[in-house]
Formats: C-alpha cells, structure tokens, sequence
C-alpha cells in the first residue's frame, strides 16, 4: 500500500517536473485567454478554467481573460419576448438587444472576477469601453446592416498594461465605443485577438466547443495537433474549414502575423485543456505557430 503511495507522489512529481521549462519560459509574459461556449454554462467547468487562469498567474504568467456571453445573452433576450437573430454568425444586435447585452456582459464579467478573487487572486473587471481600451467602428455582414455590432479598429492597451503591472488580473467584456461615443457588442473572438495583438501576447487561446482543427470535421483521422500560420491559410483558401471555425482561425492567423508567438484552439469542455495545453509536452488541443516556428521544429 505504500509502495503505491509513494508511485502516486512520484508522478505527481514528473507533473511539476515536465511543467518546469514552461513555467521558465513563459515568466512574466502576457497570454490571452478568450472564454466562452459551453466552458462558460457549466457551473463545474468554469470553475476549473478559472483555477487554471489563476495558476497561470500565480506561477508568474501575466493572464488577461476576454470572455464572452452569446447564450446567456440569447437567453435574456427570450425573456423579454424577442427572437435572437444572426447573420453569418453574428447577432444582429437593435437598440434593446444592445442594452440586454450590455447588462448581460457586465453581470458576467462581475461573476468572474468575483471566482477569480475567491481564489487569493486580485481582478478587475472592466469592458472594452473602459480607457478607451477597444475603439470600434459599425462592422457590416457582407454588406447588410447588423445593428450595433463593432468592428475594432484600435485597441489603446494602457489599462491593461496598468493593471497587469499592479498585479490584477484583467477580465474583459467585448463591449466598445465608435468615435461618438455609441456603444457596441464585439465578437468575443475578435476582441480578444485584437487585444493579443496590442499587447504583444506570447500566446492567444480559444476555449471553444469543439476538441481543435480537422482537416475534415467528419473524419477523426484529420485532427490537427499543430500547423503554421501559411498552412492555416492555404486551409482557409482550400475551403477545407467552414462555420463558425472560419473566422475564428483567420483570426488565428492574423494573431500570428501580428506577433503573437502562439495561438492554442483547445476544447474549452475538458477540465483543465489550458494546462494540459500549456505545460504538458504532447498538449491536448490544436496550436497554430509561426512558420519559421515550424521550419524549426520540422
């Protein structure tokens, strides 16, 4: 029996052991969490990638989560008698479908900073209007009017870069401002790579619902554990990746080519992925990096 115990212990040794060149390679650099999908209604789960973001900065990363809202949004908007409507996946968001967002965004942004601080961890929790922090302009789908949904078009980082040197943990709501002064809902998926971008974050992940990238969504054999940026594009132009997976990996791609080291799409509905992903050297999800990353690697 004891035998056993001390075989227990001992792996959980060469856990920390295997976790040790990351944690020293990622020091004190900014990694960019975007959250949202299922990760996000299950009281269990998101309980755990709070725990996870919150280890990466207790072990000296400096984390920024982006989160977003779009089922608890689509919810309250039932509520008050309406119907969600999207075109090519984003909601058309009228003027009372904007203050619900709004509020819905802030109430959520508010819970997470509260599980993040009953961890021992300090957060602020703020949304893209704060410190003029993400600057927008009217973002149109192919053309048609979608109501008040922005597209960014300068993100001012100070904030963050204020509160990360205070040693907060900021959690954004992808909520921002036109030239005006009209407020805007975000793609979550978009606010975060524009900030990933601005803050020259090491890394960018996406917890998402799915478990990384297929070259063929139907066949499991495809699955992508890693691939550059270029092999991502030619992917994209080869029309090998449809949905809702389609922006999200331009999004991907334009995060690498705007100096964010590495971008992790990972399956936000396996408890811990973020590090599993991170510290572990065989990762769980699919990592998107830069080419002269993979002729290095090859």
């Amino acid at each position: 029996m004891q035998d056993k115990n001390i075989d227990t212990v001992l792996q959980k040794a060469e856990v920390l052991i295997e976790a040790l060149p990351y944690i020293q390679r990622f020091n004190r650099k900014i990694i960019v969490v975007k959250y949202g999908g299922s990760a996000m209604s299950n009281e269990e789960l998101q309980k755990n990638v709070i725990k996870d973001v919150t280890l990466l900065k207790l072990v000296g990363f400096k984390p920024i989560i982006v989160h977003g809202g779009g089922k608890e949004i689509s919810r309250w908007v039932g509520k008050v008698g309406k119907e969600a409507q999207f075109v090519n996946g984003l909601r058309v968001t009228d003027d009372e479908t904007m203050e619900i967002a709004e509020m819905v965004l802030g109430r959520v942004n508010k819970h997470l900073v509260s599980m993040v601080q009953e961890l021992g961890v300090k957060a602020v929790g703020l949304s893209g209007k704060d410190g003029g922090l993400l600057q927008v302009e009217k973002k149109y789908s192919d053309g048609q009017d979608i109501g008040y949904v922005g597209e960014v078009k300068k993100v001012e980082p100070k904030v963050l870069y204020d509160l990360l040197e205070k040693d907060f943990l900021p959690i954004v709501a992808p909520i921002g401002l036109d030239e005006t002064f009209q407020t805007y809902n975000i793609n979550a998926d978009d606010a975060a790579c524009a900030i990933a971008k601005a803050v020259g974050a090491e890394k960018l992940a996406f917890l998402t619902d799915i478990e990384g990238l297929y070259k063929d969504i139907h066949d499991k054999s495809s699955f992508i554990s890693r691939l550059t940026a270029t092999q991502a594009e030619s992917l994209i132009e080869g029309g090998f990746i449809g949905g809702g997976m389609l922006p999200k990996l331009g999004n991907c791609t334009s995060a690498i080519r705007n100096g964010v080291n590495r971008v992790h799409i990972l399956d936000g509905r396996i408890p811990h992925c973020l590090l599993l992903e991170i510290f572990t050297d065989r990762g769980i999800g699919t990592a998107i990096i830069a080419d002269e990353d993979g002729h290095r690697h090859a």
